[in-house]
C-alpha cells in the first residue's frame, strides 16, 4: 500500500509522512498538492494570532478540548513555534503542549517550525492544513508563532481569525498599530481577571464600532481566562455565529472567491521564490554578487534587476 492510499484510508501515520514530506518540499509536490486539494475544501480553519504571551495556546488547548467533548471529533491542530537556531525545528513542539488532547485518537497536533518565514506561520502552513482538511478534520486550529506586527498572513489561511489580546500591555491600541484591526474577525481579551482588562473591552469596542458598521459584522470582544476554561463556551459560539455569518447565501460564494484569490497568490509567491533560489541563488552565484558589490562592479538593484529580467524573458 502507497503512502497516499493508506492516507486516504485513515493512517494517522500515513498523515504525519505526508506533512513532513510537504515541510521537507519533498519530490514530487506538484503532484501530491493537487491531489490533495481535490480532496480538502470541507475543513474549517481558525487562526489565533497576537502578541507572545497573550496564551494563545492556552486558549486553543481549551477551545480544542471544548470541541472533543462536544463531538467534533475530527480535530486538527497546527502550532507554529520559532525555528531552532541550531536544528531548524520548532522550538516548543506537540510534546509539551496540549498533551491532554495528544493522546485522543480524532485529534491531530502538529508543530511547525518557522524556518526563517516572517507572516507569524510557516512556509507551508496553508499546505499542511490541505493535507489536514483531505484527512477528513472537520475542524482545524492553526496558532501562529506570536511575532507582533507581522502575522497577518493567518487571515488568508484560515475561516474566522481571533485575535488574543492580553490588558495589561496596552494592546487596543498596539492592534490599531499592528493591523490586526483588519485581519480580526473575533477579539479575545485573555487573562481577564487582571486588572485592566474590563477598561481594554470597552476601549476595544469604541475602536472597532465604525468597522462594525462598515462590515455589518458584529465583530465581537469576549473576555476570557483560558487557564481556568473560563469565557471559552462564549467565544465557541461567537466562532459558529461567524461561520455563518460567512457561510450565508449573500457571502458563501464571496468568501469562497476570497480564499481562492488567496491561495492562487501564495503558491504563485511560493513557486516564484523557490525557482528564484534554484536558478540564481546558489552558492556559487552568490558569492559572485557579493564579490561585484563589494568591488563596485555592481549592486543590488542591478542584479535583482537583470534576475528578473532573465525570468521574463523566458518563454511561458
Amino acid at each position: 500500500m502507497s503512502i497516499l492510499d493508506a492516507f486516504f484510508a485513515g493512517s494517522r501515520l500515513a498523515l504525519s509522512k505526508v506533512i513532513s514530506h510537504i515541510e521537507n518540499n519533498g519530490a514530487d509536490l506538484s503532484r501530491l498538492l493537487p491531489v490533495l486539494y481535490a480532496h480538502a475544501g470541507k475543513a474549517y480553519k481558525i487562526g489565533f494570532t497576537g502578541p507572545p504571551g497573550a496564551g494563545k495556546s492556552t486558549l486553543v488547548d481549551k477551545l480544542a478540548a471544548l470541541y472533543v467533548q462536544g463531538g467534533k471529533k475530527k480535530l486538527g491542530i497546527i502550532a507554529v513555534d520559532p525555528s531552532s537556531p541550531f536544528t531548524g525545528g520548532a522550538l516548543l513542539g506537540d510534546r509539551v503542549r496540549m498533551q491532554n488532547l495528544a493522546t485522543d485518537e480524532n485529534v491531530f497536533i502538529r508543530s511547525m517550525a518557522t524556518r526563517g518565514s516572517t507572516g507569524g506561520l510557516a512556509v507551508s502552513t496553508s499546505e499542511v492544513a490541505m493535507a489536514m482538511d483531505a484527512f477528513g478534520m472537520e475542524t482545524i486550529l492553526i496558532e501562529t508563532v506570536g511575532v507582533g506586527q507581522v502575522e497577518l498572513d493567518i487571515a488568508d489561511a484560515c475561516d474566522t481569525t481571533v485575535v488574543t489580546l492580553v490588558p495589561e500591555s496596552g494592546d487596543s491600541i498596539q492592534a490599531l498599530k499592528a493591523g490586526l484591526m483588519e485581519v480580526a474577525d473575533i477579539f479575545v481579551v485573555n487573562k481577564a481577571d487582571r486588572p485592566g482588562a474590563a477598561k481594554m473591552v470597552s476601549e476595544l469596542n469604541i475602536i472597532i464600532d465604525l468597522k462594525r458598521q462598515n462590515t455589518g459584522w458584529e465583530l465581537p470582544v469576549v473576555a476570557t481566562e483560558a487557564v481556568n476554561g473560563k469565557g471559552v463556551d462564549e467565544l465557541a459560539a461567537k466562532i459558529a455565529a461567524h461561520r455563518a455569518y460567512i457561510s450565508s447565501d449573500s457571502r458563501a460564494d464571496q468568501h469562497r472567491q476570497r480564499k481562492i484569490r488567496a491561495t492562487l497568490a501564495h503558491v504563485l509567491d511560493k513557486e516564484m521564490k523557490s525557482l528564484i533560489r534554484k536558478r540564481f541563488l546558489n552558492e556559487e552565484a552568490i558569492l559572485d554578487y557579493i564579490k561585484r558589490i563589494q568591488d563596485g562592479s555592481s549592486n543590488p538593484y542591478e542584479i535583482a534587476n537583470n534576475i528578473l529580467s532573465s525570468l521574463k524573458q523566458d518563454k511561458p
